[in-house]
């Protein structure tokens, strides 16, 4: 068992992962990763996350739909830009291919 001090070591807030709308610029080659986390109601839930540069950014569903659409029309395609709109339950995503 864990003692309080090392669970708040080990803690790392939600604020530490960003949005892969804030990058510049997405490598499709990145390595993505599923995580658990818990929402403020107290339920667990998974979410996919890539690294760059020691950030992580998550990945929401609707991009990894977006880019599967993406390959299939262009599978050499290597990079994306990912916009965000709204906020909050209304937020939506439009992924944009670079080359």
């Amino acid at each position: 068992m864990a003692t309080l001090g090392e669970t708040a070591q080990a803690y790392e807030p939600h604020s530490k992962v960003q949005n892969i709308a804030d990058l510049e610029f997405v490598q499709l080659d990145a390595d993505i990763t599923t995580v658990s986390g818990t929402n403020q109601e107290g339920k667990d839930f998974e979410y996919n996350v890539i690294e760059v540069d020691g950030m992580k950014f998550r990945v929401p569903s609707s991009v990894l739909e977006q880019i599967k659409t993406l390959k299939a029309a262009k599978p050499e395609l290597k990079k994306v830009k990912v916009v965000k709109s709204g906020t909050g339950m209304s937020t939506s995503y439009q992924t944009i291919p670079l080359d």
